[in-house]
């Protein structure tokens, strides 16, 4: 007999959808304009369920956005378990609405249920799925095995809270002045500037001036290329929501009961590296607290695969093998 070897091609992936109850509200008490919840399964048919989750442009397309991690073989290697993705409310179209992390956790919670999964065996959650990973762990404590979060905390930073502020007045404006999808697109630039450390911009652009002043120089020209590259990911009601929403999270650290592991950036600006020590240190079950270099910054966990993968395989190593197989 010989284990299940499915590779990228041939790793299986479904969507599951599923309605959402007739009386759910947001902690706001606004009601969502979707009438179910969207995830996708991805892997073998058994084993442990991994829930992942990413930024505020992730979604159930895991082995896209982050496909050097969620892919046979990787870090979360669909050889061994089923991971679980799903989207994150509000959807493209749908009007703004006052989100908060443990609203996205209850809705997970609303698919598990419809896919009758009463417990994950661990959930990977890197930036804004950070954060609704720790408000899942908070509002469930029995529905989770393992948590890691990665380039994320328990609280908004101030600092972080005034760079989006500013993003969200700017898509604001544009939508007022009929300038929506320009307005993205700025966005989109000013945010990869908090993204991005000054040590990678000083390594990779030359401050060569333009012919007159306006125009690019070359790290714009770099900027405006991420702003067109956005096109179509989101649109300025959906960024303002899930931004506001970063900036509402906070969760106890103290509430986090499963076993937790923090990996942070010293040079994340949006997720100080205080932060997340200040998280590990409060945590009654912290099992590893990582810090780690980068000139990438809070994207660190898209670029640093070496140090990501490192750890992911330390938190997912311990869940059992799929007892799935079939006939050598």
């Amino acid at each position: 007999m010989a284990s299940t070897n499915w590779n990228i091609e041939e790793a299986p992936e479904r969507d599951v959808r599923v309605a959402l109850p007739n009386d759910f509200r947001l902690a706001s008490g606004q009601r969502l304009a979707a009438s179910e919840v969207v995830g996708r399964l991805h892997g073998p048919g058994h084993g442990p369920l991994v829930v992942v989750a990413g930024g505020i442009s992730s979604g159930r397309f895991v082995a896209r956005w982050w496909s050097w991690a969620v892919t046979a073989g990787g870090p979360i290697d669909l050889n061994r378990v089923r991971v679980l993705a799903f989207d994150l409310t509000p959807g493209v179209g749908e009007p703004a609405v006052t989100v908060t992390t443990t609203d996205q956790a209850r809705l997970l919670a609303v698919l598990l249920d419809g896919i009758c999964e009463s417990r994950i065996d661990a959930f990977i959650g890197a930036s804004y799925g950070g954060c609704i990973g720790l408000a899942f762990a908070a509002a469930f404590p029995d529905r989770i095995g393992e948590l890691a979060v990665i380039s994320a905390a328990h609280r908004a930073h101030p600092a972080a809270t005034a760079a989006r502020g500013v993003q969200r007045r700017l898509l604001a404006f544009a939508r007022a002045c009929g300038r929506e999808a320009e307005g993205v697109a700025l966005a989109r630039e000013l945010a990869m500037t908090a993204y991005r450390t000054p040590e990678e911009f000083g390594l990779r652009f030359a401050s060569t001036p333009p012919a007159e002043a306006g125009g690019a120089y070359p790290v714009c020209d770099y900027l405006i290329a991420r702003g067109v590259a956005y096109e179509g990911v989101t649109d300025a009601a959906r960024w303002i929501a899930l931004s506001d929403s970063l900036d509402r999270h906070a969760v106890a650290p103290e509430a986090i009961r499963c076993p937790l592991t923090v990996i942070g950036f010293t040079s994340d600006r949006l997720v100080p590296i205080e932060d997340s020590r200040d998280l590990a240190a409060r945590a009654p079950n912290l099992r590893r607290l990582i810090e780690a270099p980068s000139i990438f910054g809070h994207d660190a966990f898209l670029k640093e695969r070496e140090r990501v993968s490192h750890a992911l395989h330390d938190v997912l190593n311990s869940l059992s093998l799929p007892s799935r197989e079939i006939a050598a």
